[in-house]
């Protein structure tokens, strides 16, 4: 099972295209470049392929293993998708135009993870995260674990970003929603 969701703030940026519009678009070259790395799974962790350990073992100083997954799965979308960056003051600053880019590659980014750990070995249900805002774009995936979230259950929380998540697998896992 895939589920996407999306926050309002995501939703009212993507206007009447939607979803259809984030799936649609072609990879920057610097996310197929991640994506050639594929995916490692070490124990009970997931990891890009290649992965150098230098956030030790997990959960490490994280709270859960999901946690350590999202720090060390994360990264800028805007050092890897080509936008325009201000600073202004020492801030990076991205226009609601690129932030829709960041947003858009993000969520294609998405689809194409969801693949990659569907054709492991011994495939798991993964949770991939985009946000993008006013001074940056973020990914982040880490395996669906039972009472395990970075997230909110209400993405509505995050008034200031606009979030896409794509979840594959199975809707809930041991009857809680992840």
């Amino acid at each position: 099972m895939l589920n996407v969701r999306i926050n309002d703030e995501a939703y009212r940026a993507l206007g009447s295209a939607g979803v259809s519009s984030m799936v649609s678009s072609e990879l920057a070259a610097g996310l197929r470049e991640l994506l050639a790395w594929g995916i490692d799974q070490r124990g009970d962790v997931l990891v890009f392929g290649g992965y150098s350990g230098w956030a030790g073992e997990p959960p490490g100083r994280y709270e859960d293993l999901t946690g350590w997954e999202c720090a060390v799965t994360s990264f800028h979308l805007e050092d890897r998708v080509p936008v325009h960056v201000d600073n202004v003051d020492a801030v990076p600053v991205i226009s609601e135009q690129d932030q829709l880019v960041l947003l858009r590659q993000g969520a294609r980014f998405d689809m194409e993870m969801v693949r990659l750990a569907g054709a492991l070995a011994d495939p798991v249900p993964i949770r991939c995260i985009v946000s993008t805002n006013s001074t940056n774009g973020t990914f982040r995936f880490h395996r669906a674990r039972t009472g395990e979230s970075l997230l909110l259950p209400d993405l509505n929380s995050y008034t200031e970003d606009k979030i896409v998540t794509v979840d594959s697998g199975p809707a809930t896992l041991g009857g809680t929603p992840w």
